[in-house]
């Protein structure tokens, strides 16, 4: 049985696989996408491949250019090829919560400019519904009332904070609520809502944007889906 960290290597250095010379990549966030940004390294390094990434953090950008991938900002590009990056849960109908590194805004983004993309998770992450909490990013001004809002709606929000106990920042320097649901409502109506809401900036629902998930098995194998016609589970 291998381990979780065994299983995102697996499933990183696979999905890097996608990634052609001449791509613009948009490259993703967290500890499974660590794993493509040292894989497209070593691409870069040891066969010459010649790309061009975006970053959907400030953190992927230092590391992705520390290995010698040259980074981009998107307004720079004219287009994306290809993204590739991670998810917190995918449910059976390939629509996924995103946010719990806090780069959800840049991830979506990146995400809609992108003529393709891949996301790449254990098979821990995989589940029939989603139940994972829901980050939301929102405007630091009203932000209590705001709040106080979604706490009247019974979503049970909860602070993103620091170590210190301080509000955390996104690249954006914006907020983090966490929203938490005995049984997730409908998400592309959860969608709206909450876009409609003055003071919300973003929500952590990716829905219609996947076309290929790789998944990392706890068999040791990897399984890539096409986000249809077949259902991930």
């Amino acid at each position: 049985m291998a381990d979780q960290t065994a299983l995102k290597k697996l499933a990183g250095y696979r999905a890097a696989e996608f990634v052609e010379d001449g791509m613009v990549v948009g490259i993703g966030s967290g500890s499974t996408i660590a794993f493509v940004v040292e894989a497209l390294g070593k691409r870069v390094a040891e066969e010459g491949l010649k790309i061009k990434g975006v970053p959907t953090s400030d953190k992927t950008r230092r590391t992705a250019a520390k290995l010698g991938i040259p980074m981009h900002n998107v307004d720079d590009v004219d287009h994306i090829d290809i993204t590739i990056d991670g998810a917190d849960q995918i449910d059976e109908n390939f629509a996924a919560i995103k946010g719990g590194g806090a780069a959800l805004l840049w991830e979506k983004i990146v995400a809609v400019n992108s003529r393709r993309n891949i996301w790449v998770v254990d098979d821990t992450k995989i589940a029939p519904h989603l139940t994972h909490y829901l980050p939301v990013e929102v405007i630091p001004y009203g932000a209590e009332q705001l709040f106080k809002r979604l706490k009247q709606k019974g979503y049970e929000p909860t602070w993103r904070l620091d170590q210190n106990g301080n509000p955390v920042r996104t690249d954006s320097a914006n907020f983090l609520f966490d929203l938490h649901f005995d049984k997730m409502p409908d998400p592309f109506k959860l969608g709206r809502e909450l876009t409609s809401m003055v003071g919300v900036v973003e929500h952590g629902l990716f829905l219609n944007i996947v076309d290929q998930v790789v998944v990392g098995r706890d068999d040791e194998t990897i399984a890539v889906f096409d986000s249809h016609p077949q259902p991930l589970i």
